[in-house]
C-alpha cells in the first residue's frame, strides 16, 4: 500500500518536473526577452503601450484557452473516452473545435473593430483618456494582435487533451516558440539602434512576428493530438445531434472567470495603471514577469499534472486519493514558493537591475518598479496554491464554488486598487491583486472544508511554517553577507550578475540542506524522482 502511494506521487512529480523543466526553459528565454523589451522598448509611454495591447489577446488565451475552457474541458473528455471509447470521444472534440473556431473568429473581429472605434472617436472627440499617446499606439496594435488569441485559444484547448493522454512535454515546448520569435525580433531592434521615438513604426513588426509563433504552435499541437491517435474526427451525425457544447458552456462558464482571476486581476491592474503614469504598466509587466517565473516553473506544471490526475480519480469516486493528491502538492507549492518570495522581497533591486537596467529603461524607470516587486513578491505561494486548490474543484466538475470565490476576490481587488493606488501608486496595485488572491485562497479552503475534502490542516501549516522560517533564516544570512558590497557590485554588470547567480545558487542549496537536516520529506521526495528510481 505504502509502495503504491509512493508510485502515485512520483507519477504526480515526475512528469511535473519534466513540463517544469521546459517550462524553466521558457521563462529563462522570457528573461532575455524581458531584458532586450527593457533595453529596446524602455519603461515610458511605448512599453506602456505595448504590454497594454498584448494583454487583451493573453487574456482571451488564458479565459478560454489553457485557462476554463481548457480546465473544464479534461474532465468531460475523461468521461467520454472511458465511457464511450476514443472515436466517440474524436467525434465530440470536433464538434468542440468547430464551435471554438466561430466563437474565437467573432471574438477577434469584435475587439479589433472597437479598437479602431475607440481611436476614430478618440481622433474626432479628443478624449484625453483616448488621445494620451500610449492609449494611441494600444490601440492601432491591438487589431494586428487579436488573431494570437485566436490560435493559442485553441492550443491550449489541444493541451488540454494532450495532458489528458499523459502527453506533458511535448506541448510545453511549443510555448518557447514565442520567445524565440520576439527575442530574435528585439535582437534586431537593438543592433539596429532604434530610438523611442522611431519605436511606434516599430512595433507592427513584432506583432507579425507574435502572430507567426501563435500559428506554428497550432501547427505543432495539431500534430501531436494526430499523432497521440486524438486528432478530431468531423462526422455530420455528431455535429447535429451532440449536446458536448452544451455541458462543456455549462461547465465552462462559471470557471471562465474563477480559472482565470489571477490574470483577470493582473488586467484590471494594467487599466487602471494606464491612469497613473507612464512608467506603470511597464512596472507592473516586467515585475509580474519576474513572479511567473515560480508560478510557470512549478505551479503551472503541477497543476496541468494534477488536474489530469484529479479528474480520474473524481471519475473513479476515489475522493481519499484526490484529497491526498491535493495535500502532496500544496506542500510541494510551498517548499518551492516561499523561498522565492522571499528572494523576491529582499533581493528585488539586484534583480530588476539586472533584468532591466540600461538602454531605453532608466533608473527612475526601475525605481518605479520597486515598490511591485515587493508586493507582488510576497503574493507568490498564493498565487501558486491557486493552481493546486482550483483543479480540486473541476475534476469534480464544480463550477459555481470557485466562480462565488473569484468575484468575491476580483470585486476586493477593485475597491482595494482604488483605495491603495492613490498613496502607493503602482505598488498599491500590486499589494491590491496579493490581498484578494489571499482572500481567494481562504474562500477555496472553507469551500473544501465544507465539502469534507480539505488536506490535513496540520500537515499544510507544518510545511508553511517550516518554508516560512527556513527562507527568513536563509535569505537574512545571505543579506548580511550581500549588502556590504551592493553598491561596488551595481557599478559593474557582469560582477552584479555574477555575485547574485552565486547568491541565489547558495541560497538554494542552503535551504534545501537545512530542510534536509531538520526532516523535511519534500527534499527527500524530489530527489527519489530526480534520481529515476522504478
Amino acid at each position: 500500500m505504502a509502495a503504491a502511494k509512493t508510485d502515485e506521487k512520483r507519477a504526480l512529480l515526475r512528469p511535473s518536473l519534466a513540463v517544469g523543466a521546459v517550462t524553466l526553459l521558457s521563462r529563462l528565454l522570457g528573461l532575455v526577452r524581458v531584458r532586450l523589451e527593457a533595453s529596446v522598448l524602455g519603461g515610458g509611454a511605448v512599453a506602456s503601450a505595448w504590454f497594454l495591447a498584448f494583454s487583451i489577446p493573453n487574456l482571451f488565451r488564458r479565459i478560454l484557452g489553457e485557462g476554463a475552457l481548457g480546465t473544464a474541458l479534461t474532465p468531460l473528455i475523461a468521461g467520454i473516452e472511458q465511457t464511450r471509447g476514443r472515436e466517440e470521444m474524436r467525434k465530440e472534440l470536433a464538434v468542440i473545435f468547430i464551435a471554438l473556431s466561430c466563437v474565437l473568429a467573432l471574438i477577434v473581429i469584435a475587439v479589433a473593430l472597437l479598437a479602431i472605434g475607440l481611436r476614430w472617436y478618440g481622433s474626432v472627440s479628443g478624449a484625453a483618456y483616448l488621445c494620451t499617446p500610449r492609449m494611441d499606439i494600444a490601440l492601432r496594435l491591438l487589431p494586428l494582435l487579436m488573431p494570437y488569441a485566436f490560435f493559442m485559444c485553441l492550443v491550449g484547448s489541444a493541451t488540454a487533451v494532450l495532458n489528458y493522454a499523459r502527453i506533458f512535454v511535448l506541448p510545453a515546448l511549443g510555448a518557447l516558440l514565442l520567445n524565440i520569435f520576439l527575442i530574435c525580433g528585439l535582437a534586431v531592434g537593438l543592433g539596429l539602434r532604434i530610438t523611442v521615438s522611431e519605436l511606434p513604426d516599430f512595433l507592427p513588426v513584432l506583432s507579425g512576428l507574435v502572430l507567426i509563433s501563435g500559428l506554428c504552435q497550432l501547427i505543432l499541437t495539431l500534430l501531436l493530438l494526430f499523432f497521440s491517435g486524438r486528432f478530431p474526427r468531423v462526422d455530420r451525425e455528431t455535429v447535429k445531434k451532440s449536446d458536448v457544447i452544451g455541458r462543456l458552456f455549462r461547465l465552462s462558464l462559471p470557471g471562465m472567470i474563477a480559472a482565470s482571476v489571477l490574470q483577470i486581476s493582473f488586467l484590471i491592474d494594467r487599466m487602471l495603471a494606464v491612469k497613473l503614469n507612464d512608467q506603470a504598466v511597464p512596472a507592473l509587466t516586467f515585475v509580474d514577469r519576474l513572479v511567473d517565473l515560480p508560478i510557470g516553473i512549478f505551479a503551472v506544471s503541477l497543476g496541468a499534472v494534477l488536474m489530469a490526475s484529479m479528474s480520474r480519480a473524481a471519475a473513479e469516486n476515489d475522493y481519499g486519493k484526490l484529497r491526498e493528491q491535493m495535500l502532496f502538492s500544496l506542500r510541494h507549492v510551498y517548499f518551492v514558493c516561499i523561498p522565492m518570495a522571499a528572494g523576491i522581497i529582499v533581493f528585488h533591486a539586484p534583480l530588476l537591475r539586472i533584468l532591466c537596467l540600461g538602454g531605453n529603461y532608466t533608473a527612475g524607470d526601475l525605481d518605479a518598479a520597486r515598490s511591485v516587486a515587493m508586493f507582488y513578491g510576497a503574493g507568490i505561494p498564493f498565487f501558486c496554491s491557486l493552481k493546486i486548490l482550483l483543479p480540486a474543484f473541476y475534476s469534480r466538475k464544480k463550477m459555481r464554488q470557485p466562480l462565488c470565490a473569484s468575484l468575491i476576490a476580483i470585486g476586493t481587488n477593485i475597491v482595494l486598487n482604488l483605495l491603495l493606488m492613490g498613496p502607493l501608486r503602482q505598488g498599491g496595485i500590486a499589494l491590491a491583486t496579493t490581498i484578494s488572491s489571499i482572500l481567494n485562497n481562504g474562500i477555496l479552503l472553507c469551500l473544501l472544508k465544507r465539502d469534507d475534502l480539505l488536506p490535513d490542516g496540520r500537515a499544510l501549516v507544518s510545511a508553511a511554517l517550516r518554508g516560512v522560517a527556513l527562507s527568513t533564516a536563509v535569505v537574512f544570512l545571505l543579506w548580511k553577507i550581500y549588502s556590504p558590497w551592493e553598491d561596488e557590485l551595481a557599478a559593474c554588470r557582469w560582477k552584479d550578475i555574477s555575485a547574485t547567480s552565486l547568491l541565489f545558487f547558495s541560497a538554494g542549496v542552503l535551504y534545501i540542506v537545512s530542510a534536509w537536516l531538520i526532516r523535511s520529506p519534500e527534499p527527500g521526495e524530489l530527489f527519489s524522482v530526480l534520481r529515476r528510481r522504478k
